[in-house]
């Protein structure tokens, strides 16, 4: 049976500063002097993908993982034919469909009943085949009462349902998706892992590029890992996994340096150095379950900053998020940054987490979201065993985090709690409270 999707060392190479072709004789003259002048500084151009070469069966479902900035989503659009190749070829055979970005594909001015007719026609569908399939589209993405509004009044979460829905209900034969899962609820990402299953048991071929690790190594047998536009590893996907997460970096002191992390943002202000702390401010040898903890971030500005916030995101060792720590969800405000250095510190009173390995994720960035500095999953926080309850018994990873709590319970001596009610004057159907906490 031949490979549904074929790629021959694909590469894209991008032009840094390049935007819209001049059109006027003054800018093509200032252009072109800009480039003499910055030729002898710095190489400007990038390859955002190199040489990847691949071959997926009919009915395969693949996995993609890499840190942002790695070229997966460069990958899908070459794939996508929204951009097409510096070099390399490919070959795809069937009809394919793609969910890149939230709403593409969509008319902004067409409405969603009138979108979804319109990406059947380009997968080449019949209007028939489009009526027997828009009732499971219009269910599946929750938007009847705006079916026949305009897609530009839209949010970006029924966008994105409506375009999932399409590209699933439409039975494409090959489907490419990136990050359908980062924004979403839980019910509309448990839809979509059912629609992806659904399609891999009806011989359809997916491609899927998430940062959810949990999603890919549930629903992809195979994954690819591309680091720096390249393909680092490719083959099963608990073993591309494991071996994708042992190369962030680690806290080896609970301190870290910061400042040659890969990273996006726009530079404006940037994260150094982070340090764990305890209660008295002094740096901790080890973190355990259930303790006091001071994250101290270190940062720099380089230029003004309005409004910003700060935040730190939890992740298990497979990408679900555990919890999202930030100034802006806390009213902690601050009206402005200038130019210079300075830590911010966020007090946990206890880090109810069991005993495991964690990956930390920091941003700053003003409402919008306008993000200065982001550092995905670069951070290792290993949390030791503690005896948390003082039972003179360690914490266990019994699931990921515990609630401290009380337990209490009652002995009725006449047999039973209805007894007791019954007579709840006599001495002997007296409770006896037996308490542990």
């Amino acid at each position: 049976m031949p490979a549904a999707v074929i790629a021959e060392q694909l590469s894209k190479q991008y032009r840094l500063g390049e935007l819209n072709r001049s059109v006027l004789f003054r800018d093509v003259l200032a252009n072109s002097f800009k480039r003499w002048r910055t030729s002898t500084d710095r190489d400007p151009t990038i390859w955002a993908v190199k040489d990847i070469s691949f071959s997926l069966e009919k009915g395969e479902v693949l996995g993609i993982v890499g840190r942002n900035g790695a070229g997966k989503s460069t990958l899908l659009k070459i794939l996508s034919r929204i951009t097409y190749p510096t070099t390399g070829s490919m070959t795809i055979r069937g009809r394919v469909a793609s969910l890149l970005e939230v709403g593409t594909g969509f008319h902004e001015e067409l409405t969603g009943r009138e979108n979804i007719y319109l990406n059947g026609s380009i997968l080449g569908m019949r209007k028939t085949e489009i009526d027997s399939r828009l009732d499971s589209i219009v269910d599946f993405s929750g938007v009847e009462q705006f079916l026949d509004t305009p897609v530009k009044r839209y949010s970006s979460g029924m966008r994105l349902r409506l375009g999932f829905a399409v590209a699933a209900h439409l039975e494409p034969d090959v489907m490419l998706v990136d990050e359908v899962l980062a924004v979403g609820d839980a019910g509309f990402q448990k839809k979509c892992i059912g629609a992806m299953n659904h399609l891999h048991a009806g011989g359809r071929t997916v491609m899927f590029v998430s940062h959810n690790l949990t999603a890919i190594e549930n629903l992809c047998p195979r994954t690819i890992w591309i680091d720096k536009g390249i393909i680092r590893d490719d083959g099963e996907s608990r073993r591309i996994i494991q071996s994708y997460l042992e190369t962030f970096a680690e806290i080896s002191a609970c301190q870290a340096d910061l400042t040659d992390m890969e990273r996006k943002g726009s530079g404006q202000a940037r994260f150094t150095r982070m340090e764990l702390l305890d209660e008295f401010g002094q740096p901790l040898d080890v973190v355990r379950s259930g303790m006091m903890l001071i994250i101290r971030l270190h940062y720099r500005v380089n230029s003004r900053i309005h409004e910003p916030h700060f935040g730190i995101e939890i992740l298990t060792n497979t990408g679900t998020q555990v919890s999202s720590v930030n100034t802006w969800i806390a009213g902690y405000n601050i009206e402005s940054l200038e130019p210079g250095a300075g830590h911010i510190d966020v007090r946990i009173e206890a880090l109810n987490l069991t005993p495991d390995r964690y990956y930390l994720s920091l941003w700053i960035a003003s409402v919008g979201p306008q993000y200065y500095d982001q550092l995905d999953t670069s951070l290792v926080l290993d949390v030791e065993a503690a005896d948390v309850h003082n039972s003179g018994r360690s914490m266990t990873s019994f699931g990921i985090v515990f609630f401290p709590c009380c337990w209490q319970h009652r002995v009725w001596r006449s047999g039973s709690e209805s007894d007791a009610e019954a007579d709840s004057s006599s001495l002997n159907d007296s409770p006896i409270d037996v308490s542990a906490g």
